[in-house]
């Protein structure tokens, strides 16, 4: 008991991170990471509980005691090795996924003070094997001679397919874009995920035997039926939901309004940041107004700083804690000066004779009773009408399922929304030999849900691969 009130007395070690002056004018990585001495001494406040909670709040299962006990010991490749067991993305989900609101927020020291940083020390273990140069991959069992379709690589794509790779079977992802990742490509900033910790998640995938087909895309170039066709035994549909959703305001089609998935795509898939190495066009605005408050908002606003704006907003109809995005993430938008206008819904978008973008009309909102989000309602509120000048929009208030490859796909159902209707415990769609998961399922969620959905898709393939429907 003296031993666990003295790891209770240690303080959470913070992560090293960029000035945020400096950080503003640049795309590189903001936290740091910590040391292996940090690491080290954070993985020691660790109580090594006997019933650990943190584990009910992953996803993926990971057994998170057991390599946090190993970077207290310094055995850092094997606290890799355990993290890979579960997870076969940790590099990326020590950076984005929610870990204040799966894992650390069940970790008892929580309930007093602050919990073991658990993301922290995953994103740790990933990236010193990294640094190593020396990525280790486990056992893969016998060939089953069974091939698996995986469409979409985003995260829950490459969770199937790499639980499948190592359960015998022969798989092949199939990307739209010009290269792998999905949204940990296209929607997701440098700062936040640079992109060659991607490319290396991709390439272990590689090393395990996954083959890549990109600029494939299913339900145009390809359908489900051909694959089949093509001697695929069964299908995995994890193409997200990258369908912009608008406000459907007046003035949306002035030059300056962007849906947020074509703000960041053409930055982080184009690269647009990098002009005029990569010449891809994006109006580099000088005042940015920015619609929502999740995570995506977020990186659309702090994308807006680094592209060189003078003033960038935030404007969302609710107040802040209603905000849905990760705590660190308002935390480190309000250090690069994003600023924020809350309680305020826009009506619609000021345009000058050339059709350019010059402001926003909106209105002061109250909050009322709880919606079916269980977050108060925003109310209008009469006669507090104001404007906002600005030369760029983004509107980051969500995204939907697109319908290519839906409609495209004879046999399987859909909700009202667009969304595929599947088993909830197993990911099986109707149509006979197709799984689906993540966000073309549950609507934009997160990494590790997508993951997680990933997994049990995986394990429901398997079965069907080696015992039948």
């Amino acid at each position: 008991m003296v031993e666990k009130e003295k790891k209770g007395k240690i303080p959470r070690q913070p992560m090293p991170e960029q000035n945020p002056k400096a950080r503003a004018r640049n795309f590189d990585e903001v936290p740091l990471g910590y040391s292996e001495e940090v690491a080290m001494l954070e993985a020691t406040r660790c109580l090594q509980c006997k019933n650990p909670t943190c584990m009910a709040g992953c996803p993926v299962d990971i057994d998170i005691p057991a390599f946090i006990a190993r970077i207290k010991e310094g055995e850092f490749a094997s606290a890799i090795a355990k993290i890979k067991e579960k997870n076969v993305l940790p590099a990326v989900c020590g950076r984005v996924c929610p870990q204040e609101m799966q894992c650390e927020k069940t970790c008892v020291l929580a309930k007093k003070g602050e919990p073991v940083a658990i993301g922290r020390l995953e994103r740790f273990s990933a990236d010193w094997e990294r640094a190593q140069g020396k990525v280790s991959t486990p056992k893969k069992e016998p060939s089953t001679g069974k091939r698996v379709a995986v469409v979409g690589s985003g995260p829950s794509g490459l969770t199937v397919a790499g639980d499948l790779i190592l359960k015998g079977h022969d798989v092949t992802v199939f990307e739209a874009f010009q290269v792998p990742g999905g949204v940990l490509v296209y929607g997701i900033p440098e700062f936040r995920l640079p992109k060659a910790i991607v490319a290396a998640e991709v390439d272990y995938m590689k090393k395990l035997g996954v083959k890549f087909e990109c600029d494939k895309v299913v339900g145009a170039t390809v359908s489900v039926d051909e694959l089949f066709e093509e001697g695929f035994d069964a299908v995995y549909i994890g193409v997200g939901a990258g369908l912009p959703i608008f406000m459907h305001i007046p003035g949306e089609n002035l030059i300056g309004v962007y849906s947020a998935n074509e703000y960041l795509t053409r930055s982080n898939l184009m690269k647009a940041y990098l002009f005029p190495e990569f010449d891809t066009p994006i109006i580099r605005g000088k005042d940015v107004v920015v619609f929502g408050a999740g995570n995506v908002a977020m990186d659309a606003a702090r994308t807006a700083v680094r592209l060189g704006a003078d003033r960038v907003r935030i404007i969302y109809r609710r107040s802040r804690e209603e905000m849905p995005a990760r705590i660190e993430e308002i935390h480190h938008a309000e250090q690069e000066d994003v600023e924020f206008i809350l309680l305020a819904a826009p009506l619609n978008f000021i345009g000058d004779e050339n059709g350019r973008l010059t402001g926003v009309r909106c209105q002061r909102m109250e909050l009322g009773e709880p919606d079916e989000s269980g977050r108060r309602r925003p109310v209008p509120v009469e006669g507090s009408e104001f404007e906002v000048a600005c030369d760029t929009a983004v509107i980051a208030i969500g995204a939907g399922p697109n319908p290519l490859l839906t409609s495209a796909t004879r046999d399987i159902r859909l909700s009202k929304r667009g969304y595929i209707i599947v088993d909830p415990e197993t990911g099986k769609t109707i149509k006979k030999g197709v799984w689906a998961g993540g966000d073309i399922v549950t609507g934009q969620a997160t990494v590790i849900l997508a993951m997680g959905a990933g997994r049990k898709v995986a394990n429901s393939i398997h079965k069907y691969l080696t015992l039948g429907w």
